[in-house]
């Protein structure tokens, strides 16, 4: 049985945690049209998971498909039951939110049924909102939820790995994230943003950028997994959870470059430099660490906790934008009363979507896709 990479699971969580922050910064700097917020490059950590994702989906599945006790269809099905379910969550919190705030455009026009319906529709099936089915007015490809474009990506990630890229041999696999990484960093220097930060939007160079963000971070970290499986380096004694986790921290908390110094090119180098040296570093460094006893049942927690998180935690964010540009303080006058509730009532949504939904329904799922695997056998 393979060891589990407990510290990779518990930086997932650290990342989710930091993405939270990161739009409650967000949401303060939107309601007051300011450039920047506080937290300038916590979208990076959305980086970080493709990464994270590419290594793990090498690591646990490589030798499954190809001595073939795991089918492609299989892979595809295992997929569906870990990331759907919290899709359809994150859909009707997103979708309770935003009648909160009164089903309005950001102008403040007001929506029927029949206008959002076809979001939902799409939503459900995690498919981009074209431009004239925005129910926002900030051209959001999921605009009911709008991090769900990432776990779009996650699909697109998914896919390609169990059609191409677990095929490719060792060198053309480091072709592809080479000229990957040469396709990202020019795009990055063009980019009207001065950033790598695409993907977001239904706009098609919007989904292009994310595209590359995706096509290059995914593969260096299925890159990544096989060279580690062919080094096979000697566990760490020093305290990697601590030490990654601090990293990733303070890597997504660094300010706009730019506006620090003025020199438009910093911002985009500092970014493809972290997705490109430092993720792959701090995934390599964590897959070496060890954790034991009641730290290890908590960095686990953490890890299983980052995915429901994610998924729920963005409408409450929609939410505060509402309340900022309407002047409301539903937690109390002090301005950082709003933000610090938010917080914990994202983490409180994640733990009981959790425990109370996700994972009780993806094992009732596998339990019945077993069970029909082993009738179809004993049929044949």
């Amino acid at each position: 049985m393979k060891t589990r990479y407990d510290i990779l699971d518990g930086l997932r969580g650290v990342a989710a945690i930091s993405v939270l922050v990161y739009h409650l910064f967000e949401a303060i700097a939107f309601s007051v049209s300011a450039p920047e917020q506080h937290f300038y490059h916590g979208f990076l950590a959305v980086d970080f998971f493709f990464v994270l994702s590419g290594f793990v989906m090498g690591y646990a599945y490589d030798e499954r498909l190809a001595d073939g006790s795991l089918t492609s269809k299989g892979f595809i099905l295992r997929r569906l039951i870990r990331l759907h379910p919290m899709v359809v969550m994150g859909v009707a919190v997103g979708l309770v939110c935003y009648f909160i705030q009164g089903c309005t455009l950001w102008d403040g026009t007001h929506l029927t049924w029949l206008q959002i319906l076809p979001a939902l529709v799409l939503a459900l099936f995690l498919i981009p909102a074209p431009q004239h089915l925005d129910i926002r007015g900030n051209y959001e490809a999921f605009p009911i939820n709008g991090p769900h474009w990432s776990l779009f990506f996650e699909y697109i990630g998914s896919l390609a790995y169990v059609l191409l890229l677990r095929r490719l041999p060792l060198r053309a696999l480091k072709w592809w994230v080479g000229i990957m990484g040469v396709a990202l960093f020019v795009n990055a220097f063009t980019s009207e943003y001065n950033s790598i930060a695409y993907g977001w939007s239904s706009e098609p160079y919007n989904l292009f950028g994310g595209s590359l963000r995706l096509f290059f971070a995914y593969p260096a970290g299925l890159l990544l997994s096989r060279l580690f499986r062919l080094r096979n380096p000697a566990p760490t004694k020093l305290p990697a959870f601590t030490l990654s986790a601090a990293a990733i921290v303070v890597l997504l908390a660094v300010p706009s470059l730019t506006t620090l110094t003025g020199v438009r090119i910093l911002n985009p180098l500092y970014q493809c430099l972290v997705v490109s040296v430092a993720f792959p570093a701090i995934v390599w460094f964590g897959a070496r660490g060890v954790v034991d006893g009641n730290f290890r049942s908590a960095v686990g927690f953490v890890g299983r906790l980052s995915y429901p998180l994610y998924a729920v935690h963005y409408p409450l964010i929609y939410l505060y934008i509402h309340w900022l540009m309407i002047g409301a303080q539903p937690f109390g006058p002090l301005p950082w009363a709003t933000p610090v509730c938010l917080f914990f009532i994202a983490i409180f949504l994640g733990v009981v979507s959790l425990l109370c939904y996700d994972e009780p329904l993806r094992r009732w799922l596998s339990r019945k896709v077993q069970k029909g695997s082993a009738e179809k056998a004993h049929q044949g």
